[in-house]
C-alpha cells in the first residue's frame, strides 16, 4: 500500500459505494467533532445553583449533547446498513462455479418433486427451530380429524400468546368458523387461530399435540418434533431434509393449497370486517405459480418460507430457513427462480 508522503495526489475516480461510504463517515466525524465542542463548551460554562424543594431546568449544553449523541447513534447505524446493503449488492449471485446460486439462508434445500431428485442443498440435515412452518402439520392434523368446518370455535384466554407476547386482531370472544380459522392460520399465520384449532381437537390441546408427533413419526419425519401448534416455541424443531417431506404431504390436502396461496381473506371480526393478508409477499407476484406457500418467524428461527412452486412445467419444493434479514428469505427465493430458469434454458438450448 502507499503511504501517505509518498501518495502521488492524483485524483482517482471512486466508485459510488466508496462516495456514500465516504460521505456517511464525514458525517459521522462531523457529529464526533460536534460532540467534543459541545463537551468542551459545557466544561467552560458556570454550574447553575441549586435551590432547594425546586427543579432546575437542565442546561441547554445538556440537551443539545443528548441529540448530538442521538445524531451520532443514526449516523453509525444508517453507514452499517448502508455497508450491509451494499455488499449484498457487490455479492455475485452465483457461487464460484458460475452455477451454483450463492444463498444467505442457513439451511436450504431444493428438491424436484415429482423425481425426488435434490437439486441444491446446504446444511440440509441441521436441526433447527421452525416457528410457523409448524401450521402445516398443524392444519394436517385438523383436517385428519375430519371436522365440521362450518363449527364455529371461539377465541378465549387459553389461545393468547404468553411466551412471545405476539399480538392479534383475533380478540378474546371472537367467534369464526373452524374453516376460518385454518385460513387464518396458513394464509396470515394467526396464532391465535392455531391454538383456538388445537384446543377443539377431541382430547384438547394435549391430545392434539401428540397427534402431531405422531403424524410426524407416520411421514419418516426422524428430525422432527412439536411441543405446541403455532410455533412460538423454539422446541418445535425439524431440518430442512425433513421439511421437504412435510411440504410434500401437506400438498396433498387441497384446503392447504387454497389457504395458504390466497392473496388476502375478509372476515367480520366482532361485527367489524378485517383484510387479512398473505404473509409471503410472492403469492400476489405474477412472475410466480405457487401451489403452496408457509412462512415462519421467531428470533431462535430466524426468517423461514417453504413453498411447492411450478418451473419448466415441473413442481419444485423449496425450503429456506434462518434467513438473518427481513427481505433475505424473498431474495434466496428469487435467485433460486433465477437460477432454475437459466438451468432449463440451458437445457433448450442444448436440445435445440
Amino acid at each position: 500500500m502507499t503511504s501517505p508522503s509518498s501518495f502521488p495526489f492524483r485524483l482517482v475516480p471512486m466508485k459510488p459505494f466508496s462516495k456514500r461510504l465516504l460521505t456517511l463517515v464525514t458525517a459521522l466525524g462531523f457529529a464526533f467533532g460536534s460532540l467534543g465542542s459541545i463537551e468542551t463548551a459545557q466544561a467552560a460554562t458556570p454550574k447553575k445553583k441549586v435551590v432547594a424543594g425546586k427543579k432546575v431546568a437542565k442546561p441547554a449544553s445538556r440537551i443539545v449533547k443528548k441529540k448530538a449523541k442521538a445524531k451520532v447513534t443514526v449516523a453509525s447505524g444508517r453507514m452499517a446498513a448502508n455497508v450491509r446493503k451494499a455488499q449484498i449488492a457487490a455479492a455475485p449471485a452465483f457461487e464460484s462455479d458460475g452455477v451454483t446460486p450463492r444463498l444467505a439462508s442457513s439451511a436450504v434445500v431444493v428438491i424436484d418433486q415429482s423425481t425426488g431428485n435434490v437439486l441444491f442443498e446446504k446444511n440440509a440435515n441441521q436441526v433447527v427451530p421452525i416457528a410457523s412452518i409448524t401450521k402445516l402439520m398443524t392444519a394436517m392434523v385438523v383436517l385428519d380429524a375430519q371436522p365440521s368446518l362450518s363449527e364455529v370455535l371461539t377465541i378465549t384466554a387459553e389461545d393468547l400468546d404468553t411466551l412471545k407476547g405476539t399480538s392479534s386482531r383475533l380478540r378474546v370472544g371472537t367467534q369464526l368458523s373452524r374453516e376460518e380459522m385454518l385460513r387464518l392460520a396458513l394464509m396470515s399465520s394467526e396464532n391465535r387461530a392455531s391454538a383456538a384449532l388445537s384446543r377443539f381437537y377431541p382430547g384438547g390441546r394435549t391430545a392434539f399435540i401428540a397427534a402431531m408427533n405422531l403424524k410426524s413419526q407416520a411421514l419418516g419425519l426422524s428430525d422432527t418434533r412439536f411441543a405446541d401448534p403455532t410455533g412460538l416455541t423454539p422446541h418445535n424443531v425439524s431440518s430442512a431434509r425433513d421439511l421437504v417431506k412435510l411440504v410434500d404431504a401437506a400438498h396433498q390436502y387441497p384446503l392447504i393449497r387454497e389457504f395458504s396461496t390466497s392473496e388476502e381473506y375478509h372476515v367480520d371480526v366482532r361485527g367489524r370486517e378485517q383484510i387479512f393478508r398473505n404473509t409471503n409477499a410472492l403469492v400476489r407476484n405474477d412472475g410466480w405459480n405457487i401451489g403452496l406457500s408457509k412462512t415462519g418467524y421467531i428470533s431462535e428461527a430466524g426468517k423461514c418460507l417453504v413453498m411447492q412452486a411450478w418451473f419448466d412445467n415441473k413442481p419444485m419444493i423449496i425450503v429456506l430457513l434462518d434467513s438473518w434479514g427481513k427481505f433475505t428469505r424473498i431474495g434466496d427465493a428469487q435467485r433460486i427462480k433465477h437460477w432454475l430458469e437459466a438451468e432449463a434454458n440451458s437445457r433448450a438450448m442444448v436440445r435445440g
